[in-house]
């Protein structure tokens, strides 16, 4: 008998995500001044996201590095159901990231999940998510669902990885008495960095204090190849520090949402 084959780990893509300072790429109204649009050919309308997070206060779910997100985009009937596990990737060594997904069952074999390397400025995160559409019935338009429809939502979808993680129904369990991280209304504007789509996105986000909105602005371009990844964001790097627009700093939205909201 020939010995069983390991099962390969997934292919990721790559989102390259850079942080812009937003009193230089935004207008009074925090808006993307003209200058930063024409750059990118970027028309002046936006699509606008509405964002939210459940988890319990005490953080269950984000301190065993999962993430269940609603999300609705304009014009689109449906909710967006994200489940996201993420993975630690030490000295850009991707491949044992990719490994430690591989053993926690994530691997080639599961078609429904998605892996993909988020690199920021400094720092690199493999994810895994799987995607779920729940159809609006109530054609809410931009409203998200409040923490009970969330809940039920969230819950009625859960898949198995995530639901079994720690224990038998433990995703399960902590969304039943979870509650709403948000909701941020994002605006995205699309445009190109050479010859590939290029997004800009304003996320208005509580301060600090819990008293004011602090914007944080970041611009993003996804590739399926490494080679790719790297050269350009390097690139797009260099031209945002010549333009005196980049922000030296690594994108962690997720985590100042859990922490203001």
């Amino acid at each position: 008998m020939s010995p069983t084959r390991a099962v390969p780990n997934m292919m990721p893509d790559y989102e390259v995500r850079l942080l812009l300072n937003p009193t230089a790429v935004l207008s009074p109204e925090h808006e993307v001044t003209a200058t930063v649009l024409s750059t990118f050919e970027m028309p002046p309308t936006v699509t606008k996201l509405n964002v939210q997070f459940l988890d319990k206060s005490s953080k269950e779910l984000y301190a065993a590095d999962w993430s269940a997100r609603i999300r609705k985009i304009e014009n689109e009937d449906n909710f967006e159901l994200t489940y996201k596990k993420r993975y630690a990737v030490t000295g850009g060594d991707i491949e044992a990231a990719l490994l430690v997904a591989n053993n926690d069952g994530f691997n080639a074999g599961n078609a429904k999940y998605e892996a993909q390397v988020e690199w920021g400025y400094q720092k690199q995160t493999l994810s895994v998510s799987r995607k779920k559409t729940v159809a609006d019935s109530g054609k809410t338009g931009m409203d998200l669902p409040g923490t009970s429809n969330s809940r039920k939502m969230l819950i009625d979808n859960a898949p198995n990885k995530f639901d079994n993680w720690r224990s038998n129904k433990w995703g399960t369990d902590t969304l039943a008495v979870s509650r709403i991280f948000g909701p941020i209304l994002v605006r995205r504007s699309a445009g190109s960095w050479n010859e590939m789509p290029l997004y800009l996105e304003i996320w208005p986000l509580l301060d600090l204090q819990g008293t004011g909105i602090e914007y944080m602005v970041e611009v993003s371009f996804k590739t399926k190849n490494h080679k790719t990844a790297l050269t350009e964001k390097t690139n797009l790097t260099a031209y945002l520090q010549s333009k005196g627009w980049f922000l030296a700093k690594d994108s962690l939205k997720a985590s100042v949402i859990m922490e203001r909201y």
